[in-house]
């Protein structure tokens, strides 16, 4: 894995020009062009703005805390968050089916094309880091939000995060060209951890729910759980992970890098050979 590191950090540049060509290329005819990248989260925002906020405020109040009177914020916190994980899966899924031709004439690296996807969508996650500063900014200005430490946040979460996904890139891309199902298959899956993850509601209405305890562990071992509350604690430090979950979330997120990376390895000679 050392070695692969450094043979990826030699092809630094060819990742940045994928990464430029992807962005390029996705945004094209465009007339909104990056602008997108902030749309699309910022709809989906105000629309669960409307469910819970208004039409459920009642109960979204009792548990978001010292989140309630900023709910807006905590919600478009964990979507653009929620975008970058979603799209990165997505298209990393089918980033060697999509590249075959590239794969089989460039001399790189081949976990280049899943990272680069990765990269890509963590380039849309920080054009979108503005709006939630100043959102954030008008918050603290009516005294609902209080920037200081917790900011710190931040860059460990981004670190947990890009480890994961990066782990999971790798996985699903090399699996997918050997069954092509993958890729149907985690169009569910993204639906279901939506839901399965505290991005819209606090982790704390889980945990004082009457599901069993078992059910209350097995959903805390999802790294997604402690990543967005990592996310969240950004602007509301008591949403920041205990240290059992906080442990969980980095061991998980490194298993699933080394998995991944391992996975990748022995199964690229199959990969170019279906390629």
């Amino acid at each position: 894995m050392t070695a692969g590191v450094t043979a990826l950090w030699s092809h630094r540049n060819s990742l940045r020009i994928l990464v430029r060509r992807d962005l390029a290329v996705k945004y094209r005819q465009s007339v909104l062009g990056y602008l997108w990248s902030l749309i699309e989260p910022l709809g989906m925002g105000a629309i669960y703005f409307f469910v819970f906020g208004v039409l459920y405020s009642g109960p979204t109040n009792r548990h978001l805390g010292e989140a309630a009177g900023s709910y807006p914020l905590f919600l478009i916190t964990g979507i653009f968050a929620w975008m970058w994980t979603s799209s990165a899966l997505s298209e990393a899924t089918n980033a060697l089916t999509g590249q075959s031709r590239l794969i089989t004439t460039m001399n790189v690296p081949r976990q280049v094309f899943p990272i680069g996807r990765v990269t890509g969508r963590f380039a849309e996650y920080v054009a979108g880091l503005p709006i939630l500063l100043a959102v954030a900014v008008v918050y603290a200005a009516n005294g609902r939000v209080t920037l200081g430490w917790s900011l710190l946040s931040l860059p460990l979460a981004v670190a947990v995060q890009g480890t994961l996904l990066v782990g999971l890139a790798l996985l699903l891309s090399a699996v997918n060209v050997l069954m092509r199902d993958v890729e149907r298959f985690m169009r569910l899956v993204i639906r279901v951890l939506f839901y399965a993850t505290p991005i819209i509601y606090p982790l704390s209405l889980v945990r004082e729910s009457g599901m069993p305890g078992w059910v209350k562990m097995a959903y805390e071992l999802n790294p997604l759980v402690g990543i967005f509350q990592l996310q969240h604690a950004i602007w509301y430090p008591d949403e920041f992970p205990d240290a059992r979950l906080l442990t969980t979330t980095i061991a998980g997120s490194l298993l699933v890098l080394a998995a991944g990376w391992w996975a990748f390895r022995r199964l690229e000679p199959a990969v170019l050979k279906e390629l």
